[in-house]
């Protein structure tokens, strides 16, 4: 039996953290090539440090002519970027930093493998993807990584519009939740770092001005006498973001997933199409385990897919519902093919995913969005429940 009573601790990064301006700046190119051409087979990486940007990578299109009339946007989406999420420090300025983009052409080999010989699509990669569900909040996730993102994100808001325009973009959030009968009851510590520009300021000035967003944003009583606070623990925090430590491309998959709460197959998400299962399949993974949770299967659920570069069926199939079952496991693993086709192309039809949707889901998590009208966060929707129930 799972332990009931614990504390458990995960962490977020702002838009402003290094490497999430390069998550931002792979997903906005990822989106602007599936805009010109929905089969856009894309593997963008970014790499950001002082007064510099090196974009890299691999860039598949319907028609290969058009690939250098597109390469020429390159700096003015990554420009774009860097300037929403509020750079205009003097050694990172969005109109200043040097732009080298260095993508090419996709290899003829990985090609192959994901056309496939027979025609069928298959996966554009070996590998294991998990996703994961709870029904500790409303939203299906861990409390931990949900309420570290929430905090970031609610910061961003009143920075940008001018109520807290003291602080700057980089910032990094990590709450430890206490857990009573298996359910989030409380905070034991806050730990923020937050960038500020006036330099004045003292960490005690920084909590001040996060405070009250921070309890805008636990739930009630969640905060305690008791719970430690650790505000910009090392004093200063002026200089941020790749000024002040390179930032690279799919170096947060914690922070873009479960917050640790979960396993990872350790295939980053940002930049890639998604014939590549690492995204696509982490999506399908989540959509599965969330859509068994809403349908009263689990109060937990874990789903691993895994995949062989070429092949089109996974190759696996695997369930944990961690002792919460209400059926049994190996009954759910066999509803699920029945429910969902897991192949490549099977999966990116169901959840629509050759859309321009992938730059919002760069920065607070992949998981626990609301889904969007225009078919953003798609993988969250519980609309399988139904066909799971039906399977079994």
């Amino acid at each position: 039996m799972s332990r009931q009573n614990y504390t458990f601790t995960s962490e977020s990064v702002s838009e402003g953290h290094p490497d999430k301006v390069c998550d931002r700046i792979s997903d906005a190119i990822l989106d602007a090539l599936i805009a010109e051409d929905p089969l856009a087979r894309v593997a963008c990486e970014t790499f950001a440090t002082t007064n510099r940007v090196v974009i890299g990578g691999e860039v598949g299109l319907t028609d290969q002519a058009k690939l250098a009339e597109y390469m020429e946007r390159i700096p003015d989406i990554a420009r774009a970027c860097i300037r929403d999420i509020g750079y205009e420090q003097d050694k990172f300025h969005w109109d200043t930093v040097e732009i080298t983009n260095l993508l090419h052409e996709q290899s003829a080999h990985i090609a192959q493998g994901v056309t496939g010989e027979r025609g069928d699509e298959g996966a554009g990669d070996q590998g294991i993807m998990f996703g994961y569900a709870t029904n500790e909040t409303p939203e299906m996730m861990p409390a931990p990584i949900l309420f570290a993102h929430a905090v970031l994100k609610r910061l961003a808001e009143a920075r940008k519009s001018g109520e807290a325009s003291v602080l700057g973009p980089d910032a990094k959030s990590q709450f430890s939740v206490r857990y009573e009968n298996g359910k989030p009851v409380g905070v034991t510590s806050v730990v923020l770092s937050h960038q500020h520009l006036d330099p004045s300021l003292s960490s005690g000035d920084v909590r001040a001005i996060v405070e009250p967003y921070i309890r805008d944003v636990l739930p009630e009583g969640w905060l305690r006498g008791d719970t430690e606070w650790w505000v910009n623990p090392t004093g200063t925090f002026v200089i941020g973001g790749p000024d002040g430590d390179a930032g690279l491309t799919g170096r947060k998959i914690i922070v873009d997933t479960y917050g640790g709460a979960a396993p990872h197959g350790g295939g980053a998400f940002s930049g890639k199409d998604p014939t590549k299962v690492d995204r696509s399949a982490a999506y399908a993974s989540r959509y599965l385990a969330k859509n068994v949770v809403a349908a009263g299967l689990a109060d937990r659920c874990t789903v691993q897919l895994s995949y062989a570069i070429g092949v089109a069926k996974p190759l696996s199939i695997y369930v944990d519902t961690h002792g919460t079952g209400k059926m049994d496991e190996a009954a759910i693993e066999a509803a699920i093919p029945k429910a969902m086709d897991l192949t490549p192309r099977g999966i990116r039809t169901h959840l629509d995913l050759n859309r321009p949707i992938y730059e919002r889901t760069a920065a607070y998590g992949h998981f626990g969005r609301a889904p969007d009208a225009d078919g953003g966060f798609s993988w969250e929707r519980t609309d399988l429940a139904e066909a799971l129930q039906r399977g079994l």
